[in-house]
């Protein structure tokens, strides 16, 4: 495997060069005539022909192995109207032609989509979902703030902990197995506090793609998921943006050209974006009731500043440069006063070389995260630095494409931890993850083969993990496919979190330890990285042109999980154990899109448990039942007049039953401590042995929100939104206070108004 992974990579330009010789490529952008942003998902075809795609989620579009000859390129998209140009092809020829839609009559829905059906048919897309800044805006939006924390939370697979904690669990991994990007840098927590509101601002979001399991090797160093999100370019014609204030934010965008775009030629432009909580301060006035003291409210406060410089040449090829500061608090006094804070800096480029068909990206960038927690007596402390460097290749055929690339990571991890029993946890350490990875993609008549291998090397472990992936989709008929796909994976991070924290905000990381480890079977480890296998099948139809049923099986197989002992009473006790576990179950789907109104449904049936040595059980995000319905519904044709509703009914979370309670000594003096004189004045729990014994209720949820948009001109307008979330205020169980022996529930009932002036 790794002889062929490392020939593939040294003859594909060889191979690009040997077909391109025989016909030729059309490639290039399909752009917004207006404002030059790219546009996703168009339709591409040589008239007359066989020869058709679709522009990728950058606008890109290829078209190989044209023979010579002269033909007309149309391209077509919703709301849009066609183009056509005529193109001369001769021998060996690479060319480029960059193509621009004007905005036409044809109003959203009037033109079938296609696109998308296409794309279903040539790639494998298991376990893959494509998020649109629209499908996020047909979401009810709590405050009238839609985000995609949100969306994420009515997909297959994936459980939320929430209105409060911020924390998503994708198909039986816990947070820290889920990679989440931003243009390329990892974040490492992209969720507020208060669990409707992300990191990211929905208006600057390109598109996101979610991979729930079974992802390909273009993606690594993570066991469960992967959240890929791509932000736009910003305005290239006119300076514009929009303010929007609620009862939990205020909001502004500013954005603008400092050379404007013209057709066939680059551009640079600008866009600067922010957001601050208000929610810790309008709460207490209009929320009170929500919060167990009226004097402090919500106590969640937030902002997000994120910024982004954009640089386009007139053939295709890009450069940008961002950063972003984003920063979280969470002050109750009954609970913790916790606080974190993520900074980064980045730059990506696309390469779209005249004379060759190889397309080059790359990222850089750094990120620093810093978190803090005061609970009680008990104080935490965590940082993780990473600075990483990304490099791909793409080359595209008619019905193929090869891709490969690599990838170097330095990460630095810092971590300060006593538990109750007086015993220190702290781990400071570098260490250096370098990766690379070859895909192939091929369409066999109905039959697409999507092999691909990701060669893993950690310097801290010093520790080569090799790791197959297989991809498969067979297309029974034009709307009937089946699919499937596996793969082997492995990780270096690790969560700091405790399943049994009154309420889990604290989520710190490290790295796998240096230091000995025993396994399950007594003998320490020889390979220290958290390990898992995925398998995956599935189904679509397509019900109808509009209508898009899929339904997925899947296995997680955590063969090996390094989890921080958080209970040791020793020092002779090691500071980690090890855990196996399994995730399965089945997600379904369906979707319907219309000109007037959208539907989607899923449901979710899993399992995910651990084991730990002595006893198999259930984690505490264990939800066998999830279900998420949506409807949206456009009064109008042009959808400035909108209403939504999402209710979500989910099965209740396992948690470890209480025995008895103690009062618990604190070794003020060490081992000289006195317990025969001690008079401690903090209470111990007992647990029940049976971990995750317990369910609590079921969880239930109706949101509801309306929005109507008054244009004052063809680029001013103001939106007003009126929302409900958890409109009958049903008592939904957040966590149980056994030291207080009282019952903490999630948000009521909360009603807002929120506007939005755009210009």
């Amino acid at each position: 495997m790794r002889l062929l992974f490392w020939l593939l990579l040294a003859l594909s330009p060889i191979i690009s060069t040997d077909l391109q010789a025989q016909k030729a490529t059309i490639r290039g952008y399909i752009y917004d005539a207006d404002n030059g942003q790219p546009i996703i998902y168009a339709n591409v075809y040589l008239s007359g022909t066989n020869f058709g795609t679709t522009s990728d989620a950058n606008g890109f579009y290829n078209l190989s192995d044209v023979p010579v000859g002269t033909y007309f390129l149309m391209s077509t998209y919703i709301g849009y109207d066609s183009v056509r140009s005529e193109i001369k092809v001769t021998k060996n020829e690479i060319i480029s032609r960059n193509l621009y839609l004007k905005s036409g009559g044809v109003l959203l829905g009037e033109v079938k989509i296609s696109a998308s059906k296409e794309r279903a048919k040539s790639e494998v897309q298991v376990s893959k979902i494509a998020v649109t800044p629209k499908q996020i805006k047909s979401l009810p939006s709590i405050g009238g703030d839609a985000d995609i924390a949100q969306y994420l939370q009515i997909l297959p697979g994936i459980v939320s902990t929430g209105d409060q904690g911020g924390q998503i669990f994708i198909r039986g991994g816990s947070p820290v197995q889920n990679k989440i990007l931003l243009d390329g840098l990892n974040i490492y927590n992209p969720f507020h506090s208060l669990g409707f509101f992300s990191v990211f601002e929905t208006e600057m979001i390109r598109n996101v793609d979610v991979f729930t399991g079974g992802f390909n090797a273009e993606y690594g160093g993570r066991i469960s998921a992967i959240v890929d999100i791509k932000t736009r370019e910003p305005n290239k014609s006119r300076l514009s943006g929009y303010s929007s204030i609620s009862p939990f934010m205020g909001k502004l965008l500013i954005e603008t050209p400092l050379s404007k775009f013209e057709q066939g030629k680059g551009s640079t432009s600008l866009v600067v974006t922010g957001k601050k909580s208000l929610i810790e301060n309008t709460s207490k006035s209009l929320y009170g009731y929500a919060s167990e003291v009226d004097s402090i409210g919500l106590p969640f406060s937030f902002s997000d500043v994120y910024s982004k410089l954009s640089v386009v040449s007139g053939n295709g090829s890009k450069f940008n440069l961002f950063g972003f500061n984003f920063t979280d608090g969470y002050n109750n006094p009954l609970v913790a006063n916790i606080g974190w804070k993520n900074t980064g800096v980045g730059a990506d480029f696309t390469m779209v070389p005249n004379s060759s068909d190889i397309i080059i990206k790359g990222t850089i960038g750094y990120t620093n995260y810093d978190l803090g927690i005061k609970e009680s007596d008990d104080a935490r402390n965590s940082s993780i630095r990473e600075f990483g460097a990304t490099v791909d290749f793409s080359i595209f055929r008619n019905k193929s494409e090869i891709k490969y690339g690599f990838d170097i990571r330095a990460v630095k991890t810092d971590f300060d931890f006593t538990n109750p029993y007086g015993i220190a946890l702290s781990q400071e350490q570098n260490t250096t993850e370098f990766s690379s990875y070859g895909k192939y993609r091929q369409t066999f008549g109905n039959l697409v083969i999507e092999p691909s291998v990701r060669l893993m090397y950690y310097a801290s472990q010093s520790r080569f993990s090799p790791e197959p992936r297989l991809g498969l989709k067979y297309n029974i008929t034009n709307s009937l496919r089946i699919k499937a796909a596996g793969g082997l994976y492995s990780q270096n991070v690790l969560g700091t979190s405790n399943e049994r924290d009154v309420v889990n905000l604290f989520y710190g990381f490290l790295t796998s330890p240096e230091s000995s480890v025993r396994g399950l079977d007594g003998n320490n480890l020889v390979n220290k990285l958290q390990l898992a296998r995925h398998a995956v099948g599935g189904i679509e139809i397509d019900l109808k042109d509009n209508l898009l049923l899929n339904i997925e099986t899947y296995l997680k197989d955590f063969n090996q999980l390094i989890v921080v002992n958080r209970n040791k009473t020793s020092i002779d006790q090691s500071d980690y154990a090890v855990e196996t576990g399994k995730a399965y179950g089945i997600d379904m789907s369906a979707k319907l899109e219309e000109v007037k109104y959208n539907l989607f449904l899923a449901y979710s049936y899993g399992f995910v448990n651990r084991f730990d040595g002595q006893q198999t059980y259930p984690t505490v995000f264990d939800r066998r039942h999830n279900l998420n319905a949506m409807a949206s519904y456009n009064f109008d044709r042009k959808g400035d007049f909108q209403m939504s509703i999402r209710w979500n009914m989910g099965s209740g979370f396992p948690f470890t039953k209480t025995q008895g309670f103690y009062n618990q000594l604190q070794f003020t003096e060490g081992a000289s401590t006195d317990y025969q004189t001690e008079n401690p004045d903090q209470v111990g729990i007992l647990y029940s042995t049976t971990r995750n014994g317990g369910r609590l209720p079921y969880y239930h949820r109706l949101d509801i929100s309306i929005s109507k948009t008054f244009h004052f001109s063809k680029f001013s307008s103001l939106e007003v939104n009126a929302s409900v979330t958890n409109a009958y205020d049903r008592a939904n169980i957040f966590y149980f206070d056994r030291v207080r022996y009282n019952r903490v529930n999630q948000l009521p009932i909360m009603p807002a108004l929120s506007a939005k002036f755009s210009f």
